[in-house]
């Protein structure tokens, strides 16, 4: 994004938000620099914000990027006490909700998206609270236990997105969230190796019962064929949620259908990818193709999500 854009950005924050001047937010201190938190936007597995997009639509969308990299940024590398940090950016969320004005850009970005395009609270909270949760819970049992969690550390995106867009109806709910769970758990299978050195397991341990992988498997330099065969079992689980939710591009028109597909199409090319490296996400993280990316955009655009 352009320094330009960051600056107008800002500057439409402040004034839209319409606030009383005052009272801090407590977690400003722990707010990165805004630039250093969108540039991680282009490593993403998917097109956060198109340059295909309206500049306010693709503003709104990096204002909400930031703020979930923000909290992900907290619940993972932050030094200190974390639970306190997170409590911090819960307090401040219930402060931008209630007008007071924000004190850092990110924040005002934030302020200017939750009020011009009327978002509800509830969605920031869940994501806070997936980052606590992560703070005292390190492994999964089953995959249901798994789709908990992307309940609160994913589909809540993809309904703020459906919000930025006007499109936010119940029945869109269910698919966004057959789409961003399963591109959260295509993104654990990608970062096993890294979850693992931060103690965390995203696999269900039921399925690294089922195909006779042990923890200390995933230490290793290269997946095993085990390992390789259970991270292929959950790249075929997230494409078929993908599927499933894929025809809520068919339902949205405009530039909410072009973002959408964009997620989409990111999605199945990170599986690609995934398969393409026979399945090893230890000997490095497999990332999609903008190619491929750029090729499954078109298609589903074409035919609505349909394969």
């Amino acid at each position: 994004m352009r320094p330009a854009d960051q600056s107008t950005l800002g500057d439409r924050a402040v004034s839209a938000a319409g606030a009383p001047a005052a009272e801090t937010f407590e977690s400003a201190d722990s707010v990165p620099a805004l630039h250093g938190v969108l540039a991680k936007a282009r490593s993403e597995n998917f097109p956060v914000a198109s340059w295909l997009l309206p500049p306010a639509h693709r503003g709104h969308l990096l204002a909400l990027y930031a703020f979930a990299r923000m909290v992900d940024d907290i619940g993972d590398e932050a030094a200190g006490d974390r639970l306190r940090l997170l409590d911090a950016v819960s307090g401040d969320i219930a402060r931008l909700f209630a007008g007071a004005a924000p004190t850092t850009k990110l924040y005002a970005d934030l302020a200017a998206t939750v009020h011009e395009r009327g978002l509800p609270k509830e969605p920031f909270d869940r994501l806070i609270e997936a980052n606590r949760q992560d703070q005292s819970v390190c492994r999964y049992r089953t995959f249901d236990d798994l789709l908990g969690y992307c309940a609160l550390s994913a589909d809540p995106v993809g309904r703020l997105v459906l919000g930025v867009f006007g499109a936010d109806t119940p029945d869109r709910r269910v698919l966004s969230d057959r789409i961003c769970s399963a591109l959260q758990v295509l993104e654990h299978c990608q970062d096993v190796a890294e979850d693992v050195r931060q103690g965390r397991i995203y696999l269900p341990l039921a399925d690294l019962d089922l195909f006779g992988v042990t923890e200390s498997d995933l230490f290793a330099e290269r997946a095993g064929r085990p390992l390789r065969a259970l991270i292929g079992y959950e790249v075929q689980r997230a494409v078929a949620m993908l599927d499933e939710g894929a025809p809520l591009v068919a339902t949205l028109r405009g530039t909410a259908r072009v973002a959408v597909a964009g997620y989409v199409a990111g999605g199945r090319a990170t599986a690609v990818a995934i398969a393409s490296a026979r399945f090893d996400v230890l000997a490095g993280t497999p990332k999609p193709a903008k190619t491929r990316t750029a090729a499954e955009w078109l298609r589903l655009l074409g035919k609505g999500g349909d394969r």
